[in-house]
């Protein structure tokens, strides 16, 4: 055997090894952004990663998992490409635009000074006033939220008022109260604490009550599916779907408190133009972490947040009331002029169609 052919197999031996060895250092690296401007960069605090909203089936309520929100038939979801959308709903809706620099540039204190100044700044005074539970128009400053319901009165004729409510803490408890003895209430609930379209207080004569569904929102239309009218099952879907479900093509009264994934769905409902479907938006924001499939870094994710606030803005909805909820961390960081998060309440000044 010659020298050059026993070279040849020592380096055909040496040389897989090699690479081998250099594809698991590789993996182990964590990635890093070096500039500023790429997606994952570090500039202005930590970045935040896409989180999805169905991770695997576990204790819903141990891990925060969202799991529950599967269908009935325990059937995999397959959701509808964003780009994928109706152009008819994409021309119907206002749309969502990503704003400028609150300072011109990348700032998590100007970003959160932006958004602080607007969700606790009320931009309508109302005369007639709707509260939680027994609450006097004198307990308004600390009601946990309030419906301006100035120039608005229950129908005479037809089908009374229509109110959604997206609750899983019992937090609707007074808007329950508040409306249920005058409006057609829908309580929907994924944990299924307080059962399946259970009748607590629901008339069938049609003159108001509340049903409860162990359904929940979502911003992505499921694709394939097929609903009898009138038949809502438990699963997640778009607002746009609940609503054509139960035949509602306006729903008067909304309270929501979607635990994170609230950025998301408003995004959906300015794009798609369902906010112009809603007359008053009750609705808990949360500042804690950045929400579900929210990414960027800080000043990013703040940025995104105040745009749609002002999607919600540019569709004629205008603050009302806001009350502010326990803690006083926005992502991760101990502030002393902000809440981990905010109750605010919205009425609908633009057309209704």
């Amino acid at each position: 055997m010659s020298a050059g052919g026993g070279v040849q197999r020592v380096l055909l031996l040496i040389i897989p090894m090699f690479l081998l060895v250099l594809q698991l250092l590789v993996g182990l690296r964590l990635p890093r952004a070096d500039h500023a401007g790429s997606p994952g960069a570090f500039k202005d605090g930590v970045a935040f990663t896409v989180i999805s909203i169905e991770p695997e089936r576990r204790s819903a309520r141990q891990t925060g998992s969202l799991d529950f929100l599967r269908d009935e038939s325990g059937a995999s979801r397959v959701y509808e490409d964003e780009n994928e959308m109706a152009i008819g709903d994409r021309e119907r809706g206002r749309g969502f635009e990503l704003q400028q620099w609150a300072s011109g540039e990348p700032s998590f204190t100007a970003e959160l000074e932006r958004v602080i100044g607007y969700i606790t700044t009320p931009q309508v005074n109302c005369s007639r006033v709707l509260l939680p539970g027994e609450s006097q128009a004198s307990q308004a400053s600390g009601a946990l939220w309030l419906l301006c319901v100035e120039g608005w009165s229950l129908p005479s004729q037809g089908p009374p008022c229509v109110a959604y409510s997206f609750s899983m803490d019992e937090g609707d408890t007074g808007f329950l109260e508040a409306l249920s003895k005058a409006c057609d209430v829908h309580r929907f609930d994924p944990s299924g604490q307080h059962g399946d379209r259970a009748s607590s207080g629901y008339r069938d004569d049609g003159s108001g009550g509340f049903r409860q569904y162990r359904a929940w929102l979502d911003w992505r239309a499921a694709r394939g599916r097929k609903q009898k009218k009138g038949v809502l099952c438990s699963g997640s879907r778009t607002l746009k779907d609940i609503m054509e479900t139960l035949g509602h093509h306006t729903v008067d009264f909304l309270y929501a408190d979607l635990l994170s994934a609230e950025w998301r769905v408003l995004q959906n409902w300015a794009e798609l133009g369902t906010l112009g479907r809603i007359r008053h938006l009750v609705a808990t924001v949360h500042l804690q972490w950045a929400g579900f499939e929210v990414g960027g870094t800080e000043a990013e994710v703040v940025r995104y947040w105040f745009s749609v606030l002002q999607g919600l803005q540019d569709a004629g909805f205008r603050l009302v009331h806001s009350s502010p909820g326990a803690g006083k961390s926005v992502l991760r960081h101990k502030v002393d002029n902000a809440h981990s998060s905010y109750t605010l309440s919205w009425v609908n000044t633009g057309p209704i169609h």
